[in-house]
């Protein structure tokens, strides 16, 4: 008799024990990524994306924003509390933000000397006269030469764009000098238009910039010719095409015959060839943003080429009607309807920018949209639609917590709907994202927390 070991009956390991292991193991990950820093971003961006693989699966279930439907609070005003008086410097996007920045001042006038009484002051007759510039007519091509392409980091458009247009100038920093400053986490997704002019003006020594919107292909010629550089903020679609993102190019030619523009991609790499159409659909996703970046001493020839658009009033008169018609030519495109309520915002006209925004989202906004731009955020706070910011920013945050304007947005929404304890998390949760964010300083100190 052959004596055989006792086997022990088979046992399944039930699903549930399997998943709650994963579960652990990816929460472990994300400990660990919410601890390295950008030196350290080639082992943070594989830990960066297992996190985000995690948040998709369990946090996300759409591919694009809420709509208004979908939302608990739809379009009900909420009458909660008196927005504060300075809350535009408190969420101080746009130019708010760079008119914190001391602006040179005319040369100043020589102490005047008293003259004899008996001497009669004589009237001045001034005559202006106009300041015009020799400017190059933009011929049929034009290539320039001179930037240093650099491929982004993870997470690092925005610096990586503006470094290639300050090396044009003969800047020697790279895009981690600009990080460092603007967005000094990696897990930090984006980084504002205003925060790269305010990187210029603070930081480049003899440079300034600006930016415009409602942007045109024979604006983007003209400085081009005349030996400037364009940042554009677009769109941009990853992963094979099945992911919108948003994203910097840096234009630094053109080929009207050929109707394609040269362009810096800090992703898709140096001298990249791009077509007139091409770059207007991405760039009419971000209301045809450009930065222009040059010399300070400069500022007034920028001005003289920006013609009317030199007044920033004037500019968003412009753009509110261009995206006003395109509504009107394209009223499917969710993303005009963004655009005309983001101009219809600059004018405080913010009921009828959340009816633009309530459009845009039924059509469908991708699911990234409030990661670059937040005009539905300031539509609906200033309507009272409290409910509908906290939701907008809780969707978006559930799908990356990684977001400093979305936790502000949120904070000050839940202010205003009396939860303040929640309100503080927030804003103390943008600092963690962004330790430079001074909007969320400035809401702790209204709150009395700092």
């Amino acid at each position: 008799m052959i004596n055989e070991p006792i086997r022990q009956p088979e046992r399944d390991i039930p699903l549930w024990i399997w998943a709650t292991l994963l579960a652990g193991i990816l929460v472990l990950l994300i400990f660990i990524s919410l601890n390295i820093t950008a030196n350290e971003s080639a082992i943070g961006w594989r830990v960066e994306q297992i996190r985000a693989a995690y948040r998709d699966r369990f946090f996300r279930d759409s591919d694009v924003l809420p709509s208004v439907s979908d939302s608990n609070a739809g379009s009900a005003a909420v009458a909660a509390a008196t927005v504060p008086n300075d809350f535009d410097n408190l969420v101080d996007y746009d130019n708010a933000l760079l008119a914190s920045i001391a602006e040179p001042t005319d040369t100043p006038s020589p102490t005047a000397t008293a003259l004899p009484t008996d001497v009669p002051t004589p009237e001045p007759t001034l005559t202006p006269t106009p300041i015009t510039f020799d400017l190059v007519d933009p011929p049929a091509q034009m290539r320039l030469e001179g930037v240093r392409h650099e491929y982004q980091t993870p997470n690092n458009c925005g610096p990586s764009t503006l470094a290639m247009n300050l090396s044009y100038y003969g800047w020697e920093g790279t895009q981690e000098d600009v990080a460092e400053i603007l967005k000094p986490e990696l897990r930090d997704k984006n980084v504002r238009w205003d925060e790269l002019v305010y990187y210029v003006k603070t930081r480049a020594g003899w440079l300034d910039a600006l930016f415009r919107v409602g942007g045109d292909f024979e604006t983007i010629e003209l400085f081009v010719a005349n030996d400037y550089p364009v940042i554009i903020e677009t769109g941009y679609y990853v992963n094979g095409g099945t992911l919108w993102v948003g994203h910097y190019l840096l234009i630094t030619g053109y080929d009207r015959d050929a109707q394609t523009f040269i362009v810096q991609d800090a992703t898709g790499g140096p001298n990249r060839v791009m077509t007139y159409e091409e770059v207007d659909e991405l760039w009419q996703q971000f209301n045809r943003l450009f930065i222009l970046v040059f010399p300070a001493g400069d500022l007034t020839k920028i001005e003289y080429m920006l013609g009317d658009d030199a007044d920033e009033d004037v500019n968003r008169e412009n753009a509110l009607a261009q995206s006003k018609a395109e509504t009107e030519s394209d009223p499917e495109n969710a993303f005009v309807w963004a655009n005309y309520g983001s101009n219809l915002n600059y004018f405080d006209r913010f009921t009828e920018a959340a009816t633009a925004y309530d459009t845009a989202r039924e059509i469908g906004l991708p699911w990234r949209m409030l990661f670059y731009q937040f005009g539905a955020y300031r539509a609906y706070f200033y309507t009272g639609r409290y409910q509908d910011v906290e939701d907008l920013a809780s969707a978006t945050l559930d799908a990356r917590p990684d977001l400093e304007e979305s936790f502000l947005w949120r904070g000050w929404a839940r202010v205003m709907l009396g939860d303040t304890t929640s309100a503080i998390e927030d804003f103390e949760a943008a600092l963690e994202v962004n330790k430079n964010f001074t909007d969320a300083i400035s809401a702790l100190e209204y709150l009395g927390q700092r």
